[in-house]
Formats: C-alpha cells, sequence, structure tokens
C-alpha cells in the first residue's frame, strides 16, 4: 500500500551494491538495462551528495576462491568478480568519489563481515537507500540483513537489476512483501525524499500481502 513517507536526511545514508563492470562486458553476467540503471544511480548520486547524504559503495571481489562449489575457470581463478578481471572494477561513472565508503565483500550481503552496521549506527543512521545488483543474490541478502539489524530501507526499484527482467522484478515482490520499516519507490520518488520531500510510498501492511502469479507479477511490479 502506497503511504506518505518522509526522511531526513541527516539519519540517512546511500548503498550501492556490485555495480561492476562484467555486468556490461562479461556476456556471462550482463545485466538486463544495465545503462539504464546506471543512469538512475547517476541521479541518486547526485541527489544524495546534494543533500549530504553520505554514499557507500560495495564491490564484490573474489581474490581466491576458496568456498565449496564456487564456480571457477579452468586456471582456478573465480568464474566471476576475479581480483584480477578489469571486469571486477565498478563502473566509472558511478565510481565512488573522494572520501566516500567502498566496502569490498567476499559475501553476498554487505553486511556478511559485520563491519557496516557498527559504522551506520555510529554515524546516526536509520534509514538507507539502496540500489544495485543483483537483485535476488546480493542485493536481496543485503537488503534483509538491513533489516534484521534495525535499519529502515528505501529500496529503489528501477535502480536494481538482474539478468532478466522477470529475475529482477519478482526479486523485488519478495523483498518487498518483508521490507518491514521500510518502503519501495523509484528513482524519481528516492530523489524527492532526498531533497526533504514527502512521497507516496510502497509500505508493506501485514504478513506477506503480495500474492503474485506469472500472469500478474509485472503489473504490480509496476504498481510498487
Amino acid at each position: 500500500m502506497r503511504r506518505p513517507l518522509s526522511i531526513d536526511p541527516r539519519k540517512a545514508a546511500a548503498l550501492f551494491i556490485d555495480l561492476q563492470e562484467e555486468h556490461r562486458k562479461d556476456p556471462r553476467y550482463l545485466v538486463e538495462n544495465f545503462a539504464g540503471i546506471l543512469a538512475n544511480v547517476q541521479r541518486l548520486q547526485a541527489c544524495a551528495r546534494a543533500a549530504g547524504i553520505p554514499l557507500l559503495h560495495a564491490a564484490y571481489i573474489v581474490e581466491k576462491p576458496d568456498r565449496p562449489f564456487h564456480p571457477t575457470m579452468a586456471d582456478g581463478s573465480s568464474a566471476f568478480s576475479d581480483a584480477g578481471s578489469p571486469h571486477a572494477a565498478i563502473c566509472a561513472e558511478i565510481a565512488p568519489a573522494e572520501g566516500e565508503h567502498l566496502m569490498i565483500k567476499t559475501d553476498a550481503s554487505v553486511f556478511a563481515n559485520g563491519s557496516l552496521a557498527p559504522l551506520l549506527r555510529d554515524r546516526g543512521t536509520a534509514w538507507l537507500y539502496v540500489a544495485g545488483v543483483w537483485s535476488e543474490a546480493c542485493v536481496f541478502a543485503s537488503v534483509k540483513d538491513a533489516v534484521e539489524q534495525g535499519f529502515h530501507v528505501v529500496l529503489i526499484k528501477d535502480a536494481c537489476g538482474s539478468g532478466t527482467a522477470t529475475m529482477h522484478e519478482t526479486a523485488v515482490l519478495n523483498m518487498a512483501n518483508r521490507l518491514y520499516g521500510g518502503a519501495v519507490t523509484d528513482t524519481d520518488g528516492a530523489c524527492r525524499l532526498m531533497r526533504g520531500e514527502t512521497v507516496a510510498a510502497w509500505q508493506v501492511q501485514g504478513s506477506v500481502p503480495i500474492r503474485y502469479t506469472y500472469e500478474n507479477a509485472a503489473q504490480i511490479y509496476r504498481d510498487l
């Protein structure tokens, strides 16, 4: 259900997850409409900087595959996000500016190593704007952990993505169903929130309110 939402910029941070070159250059890991996602992220970053909202950037980098079942190449290097690949770099147009926080992670969730939650609390952060890829993987894991850590999440649906629109849209619906204390909006809505405006944003009410099917999932996603 859409309800009015306003957020104090002094209590917010903006998180950008795994927006790396491999998602537009490696045929195995292309994200659908990645150019559009990056354009929206650029807008979000500009709005956040103008509002004095801290930006946090995360990149999945694998130095040495050491987990069971991790996919590897013939030479033993990681099949994705390998530290030695130029495709692991954050895309230049949305890369961290000087002084912005960069996290190199080896888990799906940005909260996995335990350092992010204390950093956010020390800064007085209550709300976390979230954008990035892949929606059903690293974005989902990060949003789930953020909620469990007690942070309000604003999931920016058109600044996230996955291998296909269906993968992305169903992931957003799954997150929305359990986004307790948070909201779903688009880039326009998020920028307005960052400027201190009140926005009608989808906010979960009750337990698992969205029951979607193959036939109606896309329309429900658009209605969020």
